[in-house]
């Protein structure tokens, strides 16, 4: 007689072992291995005959065709109802496509996935919501809170794999969110929610059911662990057609929707809303939002023009510097610990800005994330500013990469950059030479840029990090020393 038995597989590859090991086989990483419980399967079995009786759309194809023949139709998106969910998704939601929306708890996922369902609903599409983690009361209530119509949004309170998928072939919906993968059980097949196999599995099945001919389009509620990334096994991610990434800061009311996997158009783009009581609230203009309560003239503070995918999105940098008690310390918040190493080591060389005993701390304000490489420039300015004591001109944006040799490199996507900066009111722009029609040797009208930076704006263009912090802080208010840069070395001059 077939008994249970034990296994254990790679997290990030699904690769099993009969026996642990600090170190997968398959994929050489450490510490993936985990252990599951594989149950007997003879015929005749219960667990056997469950798996066997469970719903199987037929997926449609099987014969090859000629390439050129197949058109893209079928990828078509439709519009979800939320504007700022279409620009993350290109467009909206894809049929028969698979969607991983991961965040961490509380931030708000179940709330955008309702109104998303209600926006879709109202164009006539049939929806399904399976809510694993709450009741369907609970969820009526949240519906009659935010004022939502969901006449056509369907609830289902299920956490069982197989009574999913055949209330999915009953009711044929034309989307069907999972509210979470990780609380869904395949019984079936004996695993238990929250473990690898169980994500797996569910999520296997529900893709297959998505791909098969008619399937609806899913989207897959995620957990995330402390560290960020998705909770259960990495092939979660390669299951599915698209990865959302959630963000926002419990203490603060804005939320960042991110696309970083996305096979149906580009990965990047950045959807923004405001949490409130009436739910989430679309904010289609978030330079306004993150810069509302900027205080000009403060020391530390730089105004960055940023890019979210094809979004030109302007953010506040923070700075704080101060006297070290013991090791000195890098604390950043939406940038790079060892970006920031890099770049202190930069101004060290080539700036003669000495920071070794000093505790220097960087912030992205609102939540906001500074991935994009231009802003380097806009860290060293902001922790220039903020060891000198000495703010930058609160009509001033910056923008630009700094190398290890201490030059500055151009970021892409510069004339939309100095277009939101200049739609704003911003006055001048501080960026790499040749930038925006600005020479090397220092400031120059927008107007002879060539057409493209706008008019109104007065592009400033600097070889080197050193250059560029001499005009940064050149306007010193009264009683403050000016930092000039004199062979390498920091001096002040009244």
């Amino acid at each position: 007689m077939s008994r249970e038995r034990v296994q254990y597989r790679c997290r990030d590859c699904g690769c099993t072992a009969v026996r642990w090991s600090g170190r997968c086989a398959q994929c050489s990483e450490w510490n993936t291995l985990e252990e599951e419980t594989v149950p007997p399967a003879w015929p005749g079995s219960p667990a056997a005959d469950r798996r066997a009786s469970a719903p199987r759309p037929a997926r449609s194809g099987g014969v090859p065709v000629a390439l050129a023949s197949v058109t893209g139709d079928g990828a078509r998106p439709r519009s979800t109802g939320l504007a700022e969910l279409d620009r993350v998704l290109g467009g909206g939601l894809v049929p028969s496509s698979v969607t991983l929306m991961a965040g961490e708890p509380g931030i708000g996922k179940s709330t955008l996935l309702l109104q998303l369902l209600a926006g879709m609903a109202g164009s006539g599409r049939r929806c399904l919501l399976v809510s694993a983690e709450e009741s369907p009361a609970q969820v009526g209530r949240r519906a009659a809170r935010l004022a939502l119509d969901c006449d056509d949004v369907f609830v289902l309170g299920e956490t069982d794999l197989g009574t999913i998928r055949g209330a999915m072939v009953d009711l044929a919906p034309d989307v069907v969110v999972i509210d979470s993968i990780q609380t869904i059980a395949d019984h079936g097949g004996g695993a238990t929610a929250g473990t690898v196999a169980s994500v797996r599995s569910g999520a296997a099945a529900l893709a297959e059911d998505a791909k098969a001919e008619g399937g609806p389009a899913v989207v897959l509620v995620g957990h995330v662990t402390k560290d960020g990334s998705i909770a259960g096994p990495r092939v979660l991610e390669h299951l599915v057609d698209t990865v959302l990434s959630f963000e926002g800061e419990r203490h603060h009311s804005l939320r960042l929707l991110r696309a970083v996997k996305h096979r149906f158009g580009p990965v990047g783009e950045l959807g923004m809303w405001e949490m409130t009581t009436a739910g989430m609230v679309e904010v289609p203009d978030g330079t306004a939002l993150l810069l509302a309560d900027r205080r000009p003239g403060s020391p530390g503070s730089v105004v960055f023009a940023g890019m979210e995918g094809r979004r030109p999105l302007l953010t506040e940098v923070q700075a704080l510097v101060g006297p070290a008690d013991g090791v000195p310390r890098r604390s950043t918040a939406g940038y790079e610990a060892a970006r920031l190493a890099q770049l202190l080591a930069v101004l060290h060389r080539w700036a003669g800005l000495d920071l070794r005993q000093k505790d220097v701390y960087v912030s992205g304000v609102g939540g906001v994330r500074l991935g994009d490489p231009g802003a380097d420039l806009a860290v060293a300015a902001a922790v220039a500013s903020a060891a000198t004591g000495r703010p930058v001109p609160a009509d001033m944006v910056v923008v630009g990469e700094v190398g290890l040799g201490g030059e500055l490199r151009q970021a892409p996507h510069m004339a939309r950059r100095l277009a939101e900066a200049d739609r704003l009111g911003f006055g001048r722009a501080l960026v790499p030479a040749g930038a925006g029609g600005a020479p090397a040797s220092g400031a120059a009208p927008a107007s002879g840029a060539g057409g493209v930076a706008p008019t109104g704006l007065r592009v400033i263009g600097s070889a080197a990090v050193a250059d560029a912090l001499d005009v940064v802080l050149a306007a010193a208010p009264a009683g403050r020393p000016r930092l000039r840069v004199l062979g390498g070395v920091v001096t002040g001059s009244g």
